[in-house]
């Protein structure tokens, strides 16, 4: 269902989705990584657990909050990758650190 457009550079960034190990095209967001990786969802609802998606991927809709490199709640469509980077689905409700 979801495939990459066409890049104008065949530049590639390693990164973990999930504990597996995906190359993404430079460039790309956290929630395409996790797209292209195979991961089907980001996130966990957390009043229902129902699996929850990207959707919008322009930051207005915080369907595809995820914890990057340790950081929970991050909006996977507003953060580019990068070299090494951990992405790993949110399950549930977080706290907010202050």
């Amino acid at each position: 269902m979801f495939k990459p457009l066409p890049h104008s550079t065949d530049a590639s960034v390693p990164v973990v989705v999930n504990g597996a190990a995906v190359s993404v095209p430079a460039g790309s967001t956290a929630a395409a990584a996790m797209l292209l990786g195979g991961a089907g969802h980001t996130r966990s609802s957390a009043l229902s657990g129902e699996p929850r998606a990207p959707y919008c991927m322009m930051g207005a809709c915080f369907e595809c909050l995820m914890e990057i490199d340790g950081e929970a709640n991050q909006q996977g469509c507003m953060v580019i990758v990068r070299e090494g980077m951990r992405i790993d689905r949110q399950m549930g409700k977080r706290e907010v650190r202050e």
